[in-house]
Formats: structure tokens, sequence, C-alpha cells
């Protein structure tokens, strides 16, 4: 099957049939993996009390809205994510973001193969197994394996799936959370003294927005566009957001109160087992069990938006050679973190920094795109299909590399917390400028969806 064909990616409206609330299973069953705990741990560490962290945790996860708020193009035009920036960068000059993206999600899926292996380690360990490089092949074998059978999965499949996932291991995960709780050094925890709110605070809460809401943006419509167009606004956006807030706020939460007692759990090169050591030894082996399970169903629908990506190029490559180019990626990243590099959180976080500048960039000029001309017209085929219709959209493409640059000059004097809104701001002005006049034309009711 050709999947670069795009008929095959842009839903007509039979095809359109999803309620809101699959929307919930979706991103719910994607935000229950374990590694939320470390977002906690890593908050505290910077020098935060109780209470500033208890708000990062909080307001961190609701930049989901902003995913919730990008599916309503997915809603109304039935394309991917990337296909739908076409229309604000070209059909070739959406090559730039689009590659950022496929990048990101790339990264994405290994650092979670990464961790998927890291728990298939330590179940093994606890099985009587002692850990050496053949066992940690092993182990990503498994999991690796596990992740690409969801390849066939259907979409009405795909949803069942992370609903299984939402109930069993979302319950698993709760469970395990009541047993990590009681293990909080109280009194350190309310000891904290307040940190600084521009230096300390800002910074913490750039990190948790950029590893969680500002990274799944990508793939916002990948799903939406099952949305039939008679489903709400507000229902697809409270859905949404609710669905990856719940698990994101109980897991960051009980990280912040673990860091109290888990000495080094922000830093460790394997947080899995850290985390692991303070159950009762009756518990690790489902803990484990939970934890590999919640990181699966993030895993199916990263790979699943990946390929979408790679489809937006429009190269004519089959399905399985697709698979294959994956299945290489997914190999190399996570073999080279776990036998060479063994700096897991060192090579997360850096990851996500750069990351974090592409995409700040992007989603900007995409939102601002659909609020100002597409919600008003709609969106026309030929812009999504046709090469020579919009071949660069200079607008988007000049906005988003001066919103990059500011973000690289910026970033050698500034922290994430800074230059990142400052790279929202530059780009989407400038992207306002560019588009003025037809900015202009569809306020006044003109214009149509083949409008640049």
């Amino acid at each position: 099957m050709e999947q670069s064909k795009e008929k095959s990616i842009i839903l007509s409206q039979s095809e359109k049939t999803a309620k809101p609330k699959d929307l919930f299973f979706i991103w719910f069953a994607s935000n229950i993996g374990i590694l939320g705990i470390v977002y906690g741990a890593i908050i505290v560490g910077y020098q935060l009390s109780f209470l500033q962290s208890l708000l990062v945790a909080i307001l961190g996860p609701l930049s989901f809205a902003l995913v919730g708020y990008a599916s309503l193009a997915g809603r109304d035009s039935g394309a991917p994510t990337f296909v739908l920036s076409r229309t604000a960068f070209g059909f070739k000059g959406n090559f730039i973001p689009a590659l950022v993206g496929w990048f990101g999600q790339i990264g994405w899926l290994s650092v979670n193969v990464t961790t998927g292996t890291l728990v298939l380690l330590s179940i093994f360990n606890e099985l009587g197994f002692s850990s050496n490089r053949f066992l940690i092949f092993i182990s990503w074998l498994l999991f690796a394996t596990l992740v690409l059978f969801s390849v066939s999965f259907s979409q009405e499949t795909l949803v069942k799936a992370q609903a299984f996932f939402t109930y069993v291991f979302g319950g698993l995960t709760i469970f395990v959370l009541a047993f990590l709780i009681p293990n909080t050094n109280w009194d350190k925890l309310f000891a904290m003294e307040s940190g600084s709110w521009l230096t300390g605070f800002l910074p913490a809460l750039m990190f948790v927005i950029i590893g969680t809401g500002l990274t799944w943006t990508k793939a916002s419509s990948d799903y939406s566009r099952y949305q039939s167009k008679e489903n709400s606004s507000l229902s697809i956006i409270f859905h949404v957001t609710a669905g990856a807030f719940i698990p994101l706020f109980l897991i960051i939460s009980t990280g912040i109160l673990l860091a109290t007692e888990v000495e080094g759990l922000a830093a460790a090169e394997n947080p899995i087992t850290l985390i692991g050591s303070v159950l009762p030894e009756w518990m690790t082996l489902i803990y484990l069990v939970a934890a590999l399970g919640g990181l699966t169903p993030m895993c199916f629908i990263g790979l699943k938006s990946s390929r979408l990506i790679l489809a937006s190029f429009n190269l004519q490559v089959k399905d399985s050679t697709a698979i294959t180019i994956h299945a290489f990626l997914i190999t190399i990243i996570p073999l080279y973190v776990l036998l060479i590099s063994r700096d897991f959180m060192g090579n997360f976080q850096l990851f996500l920094s750069f990351l974090g500048i592409g995409l700040a960039a992007w989603i900007s000029i995409l939102l601002i795109d659909y609020t100002l001309i597409r919600r008003r017209i709609g969106y026309s085929r030929d812009l999504l299909e046709d090469a020579k219709r919009n071949p660069i959209n200079k607008g988007g493409v000049i906005s988003w590399i001066l919103g990059v640059t500011s973000a690289l000059v910026l970033m050698n004097y500034l922290d994430a917390s800074n230059y990142l809104p400052i790279t929202i701001i530059v780009s989407g002005v400038i992207y306002i400028i560019f588009m003025y006049p037809t900015i202009k034309s569809v306020q006044r009711g003109g214009g149509n969806g083949s409008s640049l």
C-alpha cells in the first residue's frame, strides 16, 4: 500500500466517525508513562518550594490545551498535522519544519523505547537474571518488536488499545502511586524555601511544557482528523486536555513528593530501577509491569505519527520501506544510549531543549494561520495536495527561520523560560506581517479555502 498517496491520508467525511471521548483515551493512555515521576524530581531541582513545584505540575500539563486547540484543524480538514502546515509554509517549504517534527518524533520514540528497554531489563533482574550487554539487547529487541507490531493497527483498533491501556495500566499506575506517596519526607517537603519565579519557576515550567503539550502538538491533528465536523470545538479541546492532564498531574506530583526521599532521581542513569527501590519488595514486579504498560501506548501513537510526518514529504515509498526506516532508527539511537553513552537523562534534556525551539516557532505560525485564516475559510485540497499551487509560502518559511535564529542567539544569554516565548512571539508577529493582506481580505469576507 502506498502510504505517500495523499488521498489515503486526507479523510473523506464518511471516514470521520470518531467521538471526542476517543481523544480522551488516546491522550490519557499516551501520558501514563512513569517518566513523569522524573519530571517531578527535575522540577524540585530548580530549587522551588512545594507550592511552586505543585503549580508547575498543574500549569505544565495544561499546555495540552494547545494540542486540543490545534486538533480543531484536523477535525475541519481530515488531514494529518504536517500535511495541514503546508498551507502556512507551502508544499516544499513545509519540508523544513516537517523534518524537525519528524526528528522530534523519532527522538521521542527512541526515548520511550530506551525507557521501555530499561523497564524490561529491570523485570528480568527481578526474575533473577543479571544485567549484561546481551540482556540489554534482548530487552530492547522484545520491546522494539512490540512497538513495531502496532503498525498493523487500524484507527479503530488503536482507540480500543488506548482505552484498554487507560483502564488497566492507568488503574495499575494509580495503584503504584498510592504506595510511592507514603515515602514522602513531609518535613523536608514543606521546609523547601521558595525559589526565584524568574530563574527557577519559569524554566521549570517551560521544561514541563516542552516535554508535554508543546511536544505533542506535532501529532494533534493525526487523531482528531477522524472527528466529525459536527463535534463541538469545546468538547474536543476538553477531552484532549483532560485526557492528558489527569495522568500527568498525578504522576508529576508524585515525582515531586518522591524527590524528597530518593536522592539523585533527576539525574539517574536508570531512573526506573531507582524509583522501584523505594517500594515494598512484593510491589516491585507490579510496578515494573505498570511502567511497561504505561510506555507502550505512547510508543504506539508516536510511531503512527512519525510515519504520517514522513508521508508529508510526498516520498513515493512503500509502507514496508517506511517501517524499515523507523525500525532502523529506533535500533541505532536506543542502543547508542544504552550501550555507549549511558547518560540517559543528560541526552534526554539536551534533546528537549533543541526540539522545543523548532516546535515553538512552528506551532506559533500554524495556530495563527488556523485562527486568523483557515478557521474562517477552511482548507482547500489544492493547497494541501498540489505542489504547484503553493510550492513555498515565503511568509511562513522566513518567519520560522527568524524565530529559530532568535532562539539560537538568545540561548547563549537566556534560559528556555525567556528565549522560547520570544521565539513564539517573533515567529508569530512576522508571519502576521507577511500574511496581513490575506488576513484583512478574510476578515472582510473575501477569500476562500484556496487562499494563501
